[in-house]
């Protein structure tokens, strides 16, 4: 029998995105600028900095020159500085350049970038500077002593698909610390049993997320330049669907393409993935994609609930930073620098506890203090409504938009509330528009040259998970879904999910049930977020397990 280790340190930081390595960089840096010792240890899930994260990305530069003042901006591994910037209304067959700029989403100024290629950068400052970084370590339970957070604790490994202990049992580590930092990213498995267990969601909007499929391009020269920004609106998405394509030049011969959907749409049919396919046979991105080659493929939620849906973000000696804190604006579609900046006010926060020696709620509601007075409040305030406005439709959201810009974000209605992604979807039966695969009849025969089925698509992730170990989507009470989810809802599972892991097989006596092929799994956890009747839970597989990104 395998006895758990502990390990102490003063402050843990669970996730190596933006979010958890800026507020170890900065923490290292304050530790530094008082004279004071104090140990900072980082955990992450991928089996390397970067290989779980994927953003479009166009990012705001100005928020690194504040975490690394010492650094040249050029330093950075940024792509391309944006050199054109132009937002497209597409119909199947022609696009239209739009002679304005959306409000909120101009470009010029920021750069296109891998948010993975970034991180990996910042962990090498973040070790530089003192900050012990373990990668490959899943972290699946959260520490209490008489009801407070102290630490985490890694996953036990070694256990077959049963549960069983196998010769290989490792039991998981404990990590005992002063303070423990949250910032998994987007629906963070332990974020969201610490919001439960705490109700900090209890004066919140609910969240509500998108799903965005991205293909990273080599193209010839000439197709697109560095720098090269476009947007765009309609086709394929219909006046139910809220999102979008963006296309990024990353190079003259690099380029980031892809589609983000609301996961508020009704259709129990719909499929962001295969939307993507049919968006890229559009005369205007697939003249851009001409001659070229998919190099790699990812699958990403993001939280879109905005200002509203921020929940209490810190409880004793704990905070939550980043995409777990549910910071994006919207419709600028931008994160990494507010997630940036939370992990500088919540390094700021922690150090301040650490020097009084308090590390209690009272003492970390300066990070609270501190955000709400921040860019983070500057930015997402005025668009506090933004996303519910088009719960109803284009029509209805593009007008509440519109009284939402004369009247500083407020609108005609005051606050607006949001419904769950997994209240959203319509049953089989109630659903009286054209099903998905109905709407794109003839369009969904991938050629594998422009357009890709997801089994190769998933290739292209360098997905990985052990074979022995307990499947890490649970369907949380198997009778219901099957009358629920398979019976009312057709399954949805299996179209949702951007990497084919849910499969719907019907026997010769018609039964039917669901089959959950985890190996494939993205990690983007639509499946925890649309599941009608919250059917699935996604909990961390062993560490080092899921996709291998190095350019997403």
């Amino acid at each position: 029998m395998s006895i758990t280790d502990t390990v102490t340190t003063d402050v843990l930081i669970i996730g190596g995105g933006p979010s958890g390595l800026a507020a170890a960089i900065h923490l290292a840096d304050t530790f530094k600028q008082k004279g004071q010792n104090h140990r900072v240890l980082l955990v992450e899930k991928g089996s390397s900095i970067g290989s779980h994260i994927m953003s479009g990305a166009v990012i705001k530069p100005d928020v690194f020159k504040e975490l690394l003042p010492e650094v040249d901006l050029s330093e950075i591994p940024f792509n391309a500085k944006v050199t054109r910037d132009k937002t497209l209304l597409l119909g199947e067959k022609s696009s239209f350049t739009l002679p304005f700029h959306v409000p909120y989403m101009n470009n010029m100024g920021n750069y296109t970038a891998s948010l993975g290629q970034i991180c990996k950068y910042l962990a090498v400052k973040a070790e530089e500077k003192g900050v012990e970084i373990y990668t490959g370590f899943a972290v699946d339970e959260i520490l209490y002593k008489d009801g407070k957070v102290i630490g985490a604790k890694t996953k036990d490994t070694g256990i077959d698909h049963h549960g069983h202990q196998l010769e290989n049992f490792q039991a998981g580590t404990r990590i005992e610390a002063k303070i423990t930092i949250f910032a998994e990213g987007t629906r963070g498995s332990l974020t969201k049993m610490l919001i439960s267990k705490f109700n900090l969601d209890m004066e919140s909007n609910e969240q509500i997320y998108s799903l965005g499929c991205k293909e990273v391009w080599s193209v010839p020269e000439g197709n697109i330049k560095a720098g090269q920004v476009y947007h765009t609106m309609g086709y394929p998405l219909n006046n139910d669907e809220f999102g979008g394509g963006f296309i990024y030049g990353l190079s003259d011969t690099k380029v980031a393409v892809g589609l983000v959907v609301g996961l508020d749409y009704k259709d129990p049919s719909f499929d962001v993935h295969d939307a993507m396919q049919i968006w890229k046979t559009t005369s205007f991105v697939s003249k851009i994609l001409k001659g070229g080659k998919l190099v790699e493929y990812g699958a990403k939620t993001l939280p879109e609930g905005g200002y509203y849906a921020i929940p209490k973000l810190y409880v004793d000696n704990a905070l939550i930073v980043g995409d777990s804190a549910g910071l994006v604006t919207m419709p600028a579609l931008k994160g990494v620098h507010l997630a940036i900046k939370s992990g500088m006010l919540a390094a700021q926060t922690a150090a301040n506890a650490l020097s009084n020696s308090d590390t209690s709620e009272k003492s970390l509601q300066l990070y609270e203090t501190l955000l709400y007075n921040s860019i983070i409040s500057k930015e997402m305030y005025p668009v506090r409504n933004f996303r519910q406005g088009f719960a109803k439709g284009l029509i209805v959201g593009g007008l509440h938009f519109g009284t939402q810009l004369i009247t500083g974000g407020a609108g005609f209605f005051g606050r607006l509330k949001s419904h769950a992604d997994s209240t959203t979807t319509q049953k089989v039966s109630e659903y009286k528009k054209k099903p998905f695969k109905e709407r794109f009849k003839g369009k969904l025969e991938f050629d594998k040259v422009l357009t890709f089925d997801k089994a190769t698509d998933i290739y292209h992730s360098g997905v990985y998970h052990d074979e022995q170990q307990v499947v890490h989507l649970h369907i949380n009470d198997q009778a219901d879904f099957n009358a629920v989810n398979i019976d009312e809802y057709g399954a949805p599972e299996q179209f949702y999910c951007s990497s084919e892991v849910y499969e719907l097989h019907i026997n010769k006596d018609g039964k039917k049930e669901l089959r959950i092929h985890a190996e494939n799994c993205m990690h983007c956890k639509t499946c925890d977020i649309k599941a009608p009747g919250k059917g699935i839970t996604w909990v961390v597989p062993n560490g080092g397990n899921g996709p291998d990104f190095q350019n997403m």
